[in-house]
């Protein structure tokens, strides 16, 4: 490790102005010490996986947090959501620390852009006393003024804004269907629909006719009744022959419970933990504005009130810039002459002064009530960062992960400036990025390699940034000092034409595009100026509709979120969609939301695994089939720990603590199954290589050996097999996607979509990541990217440039073409730093 300050000997006297690390051990980190500068701006890079977050968040924000929540009550502490205890033997010099990460966490379906930045407690505050009251009406408190609360939300719609409800042609779509035949569509497929049929003919109900042909009365009790009343099942039998059992004596099957067809949609969709049911029942609801308050989820006396000439629910949906510009014509329009106006002064000083810091961050274009689930992960760490600007904290350690994420360049320089900022204020900077403008930027380096995962987690450099010009064995160098930033690429020709027309939804508005097929499409601009609605919204969902497909949709967190209240994207294709035979949207969510899940269950590979285990000799004398070899399943996983290799400590007041499970050892499996081997080797000894390592056990077997090699070449060879998913970063479960795609033999005309890919990739695995696409497009297919890095622009086959700016003044093709063509288009924002790439 070369560092210009070495570490102090432990026990010495720590340098003054410097936070000292010392046998640092979490996640990857291989027992390394450093020293880092207090009120500087360092920077933390390396490849995907190389152990920067376990050194910045991991390590030092982890035992900062430790450190303050010693200093709470045991109760408070419960409060927070906890880190678990850094594995380092020291710390020295560490002031307190605020992590500013891109997950949302836990975010509600009602958590706004306001909500986060606390400018909706201060608009409340002035509408409550300085807004404009009609006659009669009287003052009313600031929380009447929250669809949040049961003082200001709409009594109709308890401040959703919408109404939902079920009619008998939203659960019942064919009644020409009998209830054997499922007519109603809404009730759960699987057994509970099958016990729900079976009380119906314990009741007499004909299920063998069409639902139109049942009473009417029938109909409307099977669909609308709240009684749930308990009846004897005799699955398979006919009413007559219920009858007669029961008059026998005959023991029913179980006893089964009835609940009618609204009540179960309406109970599934307020209370089902899982969001794929509330997304299913969800079909089957008609969601309308809310008559009383017209989807602006207040009260009317609050509705009654304005200000500047705007009720609170309008102003809320105004642009931050918008606001501000309103809250600023008010300010000494005329002198204050009584406490209420001085307030309501002070109010407005405040909010223009919080939206002043939002808007030279970029932000501008934002609503206060947009939802924080619409936003990227960009724009949500850029908010917090400007609410922390406005606090004016000294002597913090602010942690950042990757500030620059969906930053187009032009924004990246109000990003500096903002951080210098904070930096002046008197605080320190601690960033993991891998924005070569960023790390540019830095006052100081700490370079973590020099591969990822167990080749990684050492500290190549920490120091200045010009010494790491002399580090021969960092990745990052190469980029950081390259002589020539000129990307040498011919464009291919494109094959056909995908176009759209309409395309209406966020700022695109009745937008025309035409995307070249048989190519890599790179979509470019501002943040804000609608890549995302493009790319990820409006494109698949009219392609995906077009093509009879589901677009797989990630789980909410809140049901409140599944319905948007916008309606669906709007728009149609004029021609092209003969060329397209599947749509594909490869992203950074999580390949699993459990441990359970890894790379070698998602790939596929692990089933070809556990057959390999099942054909061998031993596995085959003792009757063991493929599911012994699942940890999922009861015949072979451990009954202690059921599979998952680790049981959970709950500590009331500390983070719940993980253990190895006593039984297994966190093997996983019953002793009896570990006994079977393949090449000297059980399933679990297995799972714990490495991608590389079981790139040379298994290079005899095509199946896994294909899968294995491409994700290798995809950067992935530190990866153990079974390494949980809920490890993985961003960028390495997107990679597993695309590998798992590659290894996949079609023949072409797929649509691939791809939101910003290279977030969270060094520039090194983001030229992998390019090798792949290509290889993608060379296939036959159609790749297309909304992008931030020109690097990866620079290669693409076309670029569709939106702006000019952000918001409203976004959403129109500013420039297209090839690369060299838009690099040099007037009055692209883009073109400048294409330029950069292309010449």
């Amino acid at each position: 490790m070369h560092s210009r300050h070495p570490v102090e000997e432990a026990g010495g006297e720590a340098d003054n102005g410097f936070v000292h690390v010392r046998g640092a051990r979490e996640h990857n980190l291989k027992n390394v010490s450093l020293s880092i500068p207090r009120d500087s701006l360092v920077v933390f890079t390396g490849l995907s996986g190389s152990g920067k977050s376990s050194l910045a968040f991991g390590t030092l924000y982890a035992e900062a947090q430790r450190r303050y929540l010693e200093s709470v009550s045991p109760y408070a502490r419960r409060l927070f959501q906890q880190m678990p205890v850094p594995d380092v033997d020291g710390v020295d010099g560490l002031p307190p620390a605020i992590a500013l990460q891109q997950q949302r966490g836990g975010s509600s379906g009602r958590s706004s852009v306001g909500s986060i930045t606390t400018l909706s407690n201060l608009l409340r505050m002035l509408y409550s006393r300085a807004g404009d009251y009609p006659p009669g009406l009287a003052r009313l408190e600031a929380e009447s003024f929250s669809p949040n609360t049961p003082m200001g939300a709409c009594k109709r719609c308890h401040g959703l804004g919408r109404i939902h409800d079920v009619t008998e042609e939203s659960m019942v779509p064919d009644p020409s269907r009998t209830l054997r035949e499922r007519a109603v569509a809404s009730w759960p497929s699987a057994w509970q629909g099958q016990n729900l049929r079976d009380i119906l003919i314990t009741r007499g109900v004909d299920v063998d006719i069409p639902w139109r042909d049942l009473p009417k009365k029938t109909r409307e009790w099977i669909l609308f009744t709240d009684e749930t009343p308990t009846h004897p099942v005799y699955p398979g039998l006919t009413h007559a022959q219920v009858v007669q059992a029961m008059a026998q004596g005959v023991e029913p099957a179980y006893q089964g419970t009835f609940t009618g067809a609204r009540r179960y949609i309406l109970q599934t969709f307020a209370k089902s933990q899982s969001a794929m049911m509330r997304r299913r029942v969800e079909a089957f609801m008609t969601t309308t504005l809310c008559p009383a308050c017209h989807g602006q989820r207040l009260n009317a006396d609050a509705l009654r009130v304005t200000f500047g000439g705007y009720t609170i629910a309008a102003m809320t949906a105004l642009p931050l810039e918008t606001i501000a510009a309103t809250l600023r014509t008010t300010i000494g329009a005329k002198p204050a002459a009584d406490a209420t106006a001085i307030a309501a002064e002070r109010i407005v000083q405040d909010m223009a002064a919080r939206i002043g810091v939002l808007e030279e961050l970029g932000l501008g274009y934002l609503q206060m009530d947009r939802g924080v689930q619409t936003l990227s992960p960009g724009e949500y760490q850029r908010l917090r960062l400007g609410t922390q600007i406005h606090s004016n904290l000294f002597g913090v350690v602010y942690v950042l992960d990757e500030p620059s994420a969906g930053l187009h360049p032009a924004d990246t320089q109000a990003l500096l400036t903002a951080l210098e900022r904070l930096r002046r204020a008197g605080n320190s900077l601690f960033l993991v990025e891998h924005n070569l403008d960023i790390i540019r930027h830095a006052q100081w380096v700490v370079d973590v390699g020099p591969q990822a995962g167990t080749r990684g987690g050492e500290i190549l450099y920490s120091g200045p940034l010009a010494g790491l010009e002399d580090i021969a064995a960092s990745h990052t160098r190469h980029y950081v000092f390259a002589p020539s930033a000129r990307v040498a690429y011919t464009p291919r020709t494109p094959q056909a034409w995908l176009r759209l027309d309409g395309m209406t939804w966020n700022n695109l508005d009745n937008l025309s595009a035409a995307f070249p097929l048989g190519t890599l499409v790179a979509v470019t601009g501002v943040s804000g100026s609608g890549k995302s609605s493009l790319v990820s919204q409006v494109l698949t969902s009219i392609v995906a509709r077009a093509l009879g497909q589901t677009p797989v949709e990630e789980e909410e967190e809140d049901p409140i979120v599944a319905s948007n209240p916008m309606g669906e994207p709007q728009g149609h294709i004029v021609e092209g969609l003969e060329h397209i035979r599947r749509l594909v949207v490869i992203d950074q969510k999580p390949i699993g939301r459990t441990p359970r899940s890894n790379l070698a269950t998602y790939t596929g590979l692990f089933d070809m695994i556990r057959k390999l285990y099942a054909r061998t000799e031993l596995a085959q004398k003792r009757g063991y089939d493929a599911g012994y070899f699942s940890f999922n399943l009861p015949k072979g996983r451990c009954p202690t720990c059921e599979g998952a290799g680790a049981t959970m400590v709950e500590l009331l007041f500390l983070p719940s603590v993980y253990a190895p499970c006593p039984t297994c050892h966190g093997a996983r499996y019953k002793p009896q199954v570990l006994e079977v081997t393949y090449r000297g080797r059980s399933i679990a000894d297995l799972l714990a290589m490495t991608v590389d390592e079981a790139c040379l056990f298994l290079a005899e077997d095509a199946g896994p050996a294909q899968i294995l090699a491409t994700l290798q070449r995809g950067g992935l060879g530190h990866l153990t097999l079974g390494q949980p998913a809920t490890e993985l970063s961003g960028g390495e479960a997107q990679r597993i996607k695309l590998a798992t795609e590659l290894q996949k033999q079609r023949r072409g005309h797929t649509l691939y979509v791809l939101d910003e890919p290279t977030t969270g990739l060094h520039p090194f695995d983001a030229d992998r990541l390019m090798e792949h696409l290509h290889e993608l497009v060379q296939a036959g297919n159609t790749v297309l990217v909304a992008e931030h890095d020109m690097r990866l622009v620079a290669r693409s086959d076309w670029v569709i440039d939106l702006g000019p700016g952000a918001g409203s003044r976004g959403g129109c093709i500013v420039a297209q073409g090839v690369p060299y063509d838009v690099a040099h288009t007037q009055g692209s924002t883009t073109g400048p730093f294409l330029a950069r790439y292309t010449g």
